[in-house]
């Protein structure tokens, strides 16, 4: 009995140790090992002929913010001649198309969709409209800063390079308890990438600023699925390398409590696990060697974490009756757990204590983990968009 309670516990604790710990270690180490790519400083260098690029905006009821954002892609620093911004508006119910339309004297293009489709097949439909070589996937809650398209473009500059992912800012208010967690995994997960980079490719896009070439755009793609995802994977079959860019910076607001943070993961991580399922060919690493490797760290072991996360509650359980440490170590995880429920219930109009902001996260992230396994794994497959509402940049704090 003790044997096998040890085993269930240890299964959770190596895939996290492993996922978290162990795989960035390979990394950091191998990368040390390569030459790295010289830092540029500054403007990065001019080309003598800019590509195309075409700005991809999918968009859903975003009235409050939609504006501002079309302002703030019109001031990117590219010439104007070779920039196509394209807002498609996924049959939106509020004057979103209304604001773009007063935008179409300074270029701005407008699909309007007859009928909710969701994000995916809303980029599906807008792809024969597209004119740029390069197709850059924004959204309409973010906000790339102004010296950051050229970065981005300029990586495809190596023939290599199939996809190109900009480098989240993840920002908020400094009263914003509720989410600050969310700021330190999202500075972990960009440093991871740009590891993965340094020794080949990363293994999944950001969703809030990637470009890729349009050649590589699958124009079917279903629309239950993450295309950001996709698109490395994709990518990557077709021969090509995807990239991170730590120059392309985009501002990315923590969504405003953590019951808002906890339905995003949910959807997030249920149709990340249903896109592995459907490009699961690119875990076989006699096809694809050490690119399947790093998407089974990266993505396949930390997910599994939260699904055997209650192997270890199982095997703490059993040996409570004889081990005083495994006693302690259950009521511990009944109090995080309980503040963590607490956070949760939290109402959103009043400000989170700090006391509950770690709990909360934690048992958020888990609990939101294992429920999107559940859907995953009953295929309960929603195409139909729910855009996280996230509070506007301009009052935000950039790195608090």
């Amino acid at each position: 009995m003790t044997a096998l309670a040890l085993t269930l516990i240890a299964i959770p604790v190596a895939l996290f140790a492993y996922a978290y710990l162990g795989y960035p270690a390979i990394l950091w180490a191998w990368a040390a090992l390569r030459p790295r790519a010289r830092r540029q400083h500054g403007a990065p260098a001019e080309l003598a002929a800019w590509p195309a690029v075409s700005i991809l905006l999918p968009a859903y009821n975003e009235e409050r913010c939609i504006g501002a954002t079309l302002e703030s892609l019109l001031r990117l620093d590219y010439p104007a001649d070779r920039r196509q911004i394209l807002v498609v508006s996924d049959a939106s119910t509020d004057r979103t198309d209304e604001i773009v339309r007063g935008f179409a004297d300074r270029g701005v293009e407008l699909l309007r969709l007859a009928k909710r489709s969701g994000k995916t097949a809303a980029e599906n439909a807008a792809a024969p409209l597209l004119t740029g070589e390069i197709v850059v996937n924004t959204d309409a809650s973010i906000r790339i800063l102004p010296g950051s398209l050229k970065p981005l473009i300029r990586a495809f500059d190596d023939p290599t390079v199939g996809v190109a992912s900009g480098r989240d800012l993840s920002v908020g208010r400094v009263d914003a308890e509720a989410t600050r967690g969310e700021s330190g995994y999202v500075g972990y997960e960009m440093w991871l990438r740009s590891l993965e980079t340094r020794v080949g490719s990363i293994v999944g896009a950001s969703g809030c600023l990637y470009a890729i070439r349009r050649g590589l755009i699958d124009h079917a793609f279903p629309a239950p699925l993450s295309r950001d995802f996709a698109a490395a994977l994709q990518a990557r079959e077709a021969g090509y390398r995807a990239v991170s860019v730590d120059q392309a910076l985009c501002l990315v607001p923590r969504t405003g409590s953590l019951r808002a943070e906890f339905r995003r993961k949910v959807r997030t991580m249920a149709r990340g696990l249903e896109t592995l399922w459907f490009l699961r060919r690119m875990l076989d690493p006699f096809r694809y060697g050490r690119f399947a490797w790093m998407l089974a760290s990266h993505k396949l072991c930390r997910w599994l974490v939260h699904l055997t996360l209650p192997l270890a509650l199982v095997g703490l359980a059993l040996l409570a009756p004889g081990s005083r440490l495994a006693s302690v170590l259950l009521l511990l995880i009944a109090v995080v757990s309980a503040l963590g429920v607490f956070a949760l219930a939290w109402p959103d109009d009043r400000p989170l204590p700090r006391v509950l902001a770690l709990p909360g996260f934690v048992v958020g992230v888990n609990v939101a983990g294992l429920a999107a396994w559940m859907k995953a794994l009953r295929q309960e497959r929603s195409p139909i968009w729910e855009p996280t509402r996230r509070p506007e940049v301009e009052s935000s704090g950039v790195g608090r």
